[in-house]
Parts: structure tokens; C-alpha cells; sequence
């Protein structure tokens, strides 16, 4: 019972296909210029018609096992945080394990929109810290592009594809220190996609109203972001019992640089000890942390025994934040 739950391995991957500000504004009323302002964002990376979310996850889970020392066949468990799995069911879980032979791993998918790497390694954390599992497979993977309407300039220019995923294991040094979570079901219609569940089936109305794309209201995920990704934030630090000043990195959800900065600013934390990368992928919902910190790590800004923070929120609304002590 005394065992410790870490990252031991990360990787990512995102498509091939970039599709810049200066592409959108030939299909739609917008500028480069009024993208970036507002959202930071220079480009995006998105599916060809042959992959889906499911084919993200998997070289993204290859690279993160490989980077763990270990093979496909030591997994014992594979989360996917997605809300564009490749169909209803079987979970895109199960079709990772099958791509990748993780023959004795359990799956499921977990869904808590781009907060979900971070509900999906508290679950880990759970499951490694009382000996259920060993090595616990982390994937955040969106192909968000399938889900766009490119007739609403205000959702289209935001969301990306791409995917990232950690292997979680015991560990002697560091490991998550600690998560919080939240959830304010009334914030439901601020972000969703009203259509496709049992409440809404898909019908020729469903279709011709467009309620198959991302909806969302602007001003209300604002304001709620720039608060709680301060209040979640504080209340990990506070958690793993440390101060602002121990915290050596910040890999926040990369859904706006608005909303980076401002919690930034609010967290008294310069923007060097920040890591951003909404410039090149835009938003990609669960996969947007893991990506950062994939590539945060290749780049040298995070090293073993440095104190990280991660932190998001999504649609629900929900939110989640964890203190992580590097430990590779």
C-alpha cells in the first residue's frame, strides 16, 4: 500500500495535414490577423479521410511505451479520454489494445471533454497506488475536424486533432503528488454537441439544423476558464502541500492565449515557466496536455525532479488539476 504512481513514459502524435489561419480564410469570414489576436492560434493539424481518433491513439500509445522501456504485452490497463471516438462502441480502448497487442490489458474510455487526461490519470493513480494495476496506459486522442462546423467561424478556427499519451507506474522518486477535480453540470450548454445521444438521435432535422457540430458559448467558457484553472491550480498545490514558488513548469490546457496568459498572471507565474503549443495544433481537447508535455520533455523544460503542474477544463463543465515531481 505504500506504492507511488508516476509517468514512466510519454509520447504524442499528430496528423500530417496542417491547415493554417490563412487556409480558413478562404472558406470563411476571417483573418489570420483576427485568429491570432484573439486566440493565439497559427495553424492546426488535422485527419486525412483514412484516420480516425483511434489510429492517433495508437502511435501516440507506441511512442509512450517505447519511451517506458516496456512492450505492449506489460500494459495492464489502456484509458482513453476522447470525445470523438471512432464510434459509440466498442470503446476506442479496445481498438487501441487490438492495434497495439496489448493482450492483457483491461480498457475503457473515459470522457470528460478536454479536461480527460487529467480524470484519466487520477484513475490511474488509483489503480497503481493500491497494486490493482502495474503499468497504466494514459492516451488523450481527438480527430476534433470530424465534429467542426466550417460555417461557425467561432468553434472551426479553435479545435485541432492530434493525441498524447503517458505510461503511469510505480515509482520510487516524485510521481503525481495530486489531483483535483470538479464538475458544474449546469454549465452543460455552454460547450456541447447537442445532437447524436439518446436525447437527440440522429434525424433528417438533427442533420439539416447542423446539431452535430461543436456549440459553444464564448463569453461563459471564458470567464469560467480563466477562474477555475486558477482555483483548481491552487488547490492541487496546496494539496501536495507546496507553495507557487515550488512549482518549476505549467502545462495548461491549450485552448486559448487569452485565457493561458490571464491564468498565468492570476497564479503570479512568469510566462517562461509556461509552456504553449496553441499556436501550431490549436485545441485539441483531451490531447492537448499530453501533447504539451511530450513535448515540453523533448525539449529539455521539464527534467526529473522538477515540480510540473497540469491543469484543464472542458465541456460538463468540468476541470482538473495535478501536481506531478518528474521522475525520468
Amino acid at each position: 500500500m505504500n506504492t507511488k504512481a508516476g509517468i514512466v513514459g510519454v509520447g504524442s502524435y499528430v496528423p500530417k495535414n496542417i491547415i493554417s489561419n490563412f487556409d480558413l480564410e478562404k472558406i470563411m469570414d476571417t483573418s489570420d490577423e483576427w485568429i491570432k489576436t484573439r486566440t493565439g492560434i497559427r495553424e492546426r493539424r488535422i485527419v486525412d479521410e483514412n484516420e480516425a481518433t483511434s489510429d492517433l491513439a495508437t502511435k501516440a500509445a507506441l511512442n509512450a511505451i517505447k519511451d517506458a522501456n516496456l512492450t505492449p504485452e506489460d500494459i495492464d490497463l489502456i484509458i482513453v479520454a476522447t470525445i470523438t471516438p471512432d464510434m459509440i462502441f466498442p470503446s476506442t480502448a479496445c481498438l487501441v489494445q487490438a492495434n497495439i497487442k496489448a493482450t492483457k490489458a483491461a480498457c475503457f474510455d473515459l470522457e470528460a471533454a478536454c479536461s480527460g487526461f487529467i480524470y484519466g490519470i487520477t484513475v490511474a493513480k488509483q489503480f497503481i497506488e493500491s497494486d490493482a494495476y502495474k503499468h497504466v496506459l494514459v492516451i488523450g486522442a481527438e480527430a476534433l475536424s470530424r465534429i467542426l462546423d466550417y460555417e461557425d467561424r467561432s468553434t472551426a478556427i479553435l479545435f485541432g486533432d492530434g493525441a498524447g499519451a503517458v505510461v503511469m507506474g510505480p515509482v520510487s522518486e516524485g510521481g503525481v503528488l495530486s489531483t483535483s477535480l470538479g464538475s458544474d453540470g449546469n454549465g452543460k450548454d455552454y460547450l456541447n454537441i447537442p445532437a447524436g445521444g439518446s436525447k437527440t438521435p440522429a434525424s433528417e432535422d438533427s442533420i439539416k439544423n447542423r446539431l452535430h457540430f461543436i456549440k459553444m458559448a464564448g463569453n461563459d467558457v471564458f470567464k469560467f476558464a480563466v477562474r477555475i484553472m486558477q482555483d483548481a491550480s491552487v488547490e492541487c498545490i496546496e494539496s501536495a502541500n507546496l507553495e507557487i514558488q515550488d512549482i518549476d513548469y505549467l502545462i495548461p490546457h491549450q485552448a486559448n492565449i487569452r485565457i493561458i496568459e490571464a491564468s498565468a498572471k492570476r497564479l503570479k507565474l512568469s510566462m517562461d515557466k509556461v509552456y504553449v503549443n496553441l499556436d501550431k495544433y490549436g485545441n485539441m481537447s483531451a490531447a492537448s496536455i499530453p501533447v504539451a508535455l511530450d513535448e515540453a520533455y523533448r525539449e529539455g523544460k521539464i527534467k526529473k525532479g522538477d515540480n510540473i503542474v497540469l491543469v484543464g477544463f472542458g465541456g460538463g463543465l468540468t476541470w482538473g488539476a495535478s501536481v506531478v515531481r518528474w521522475s525520468i
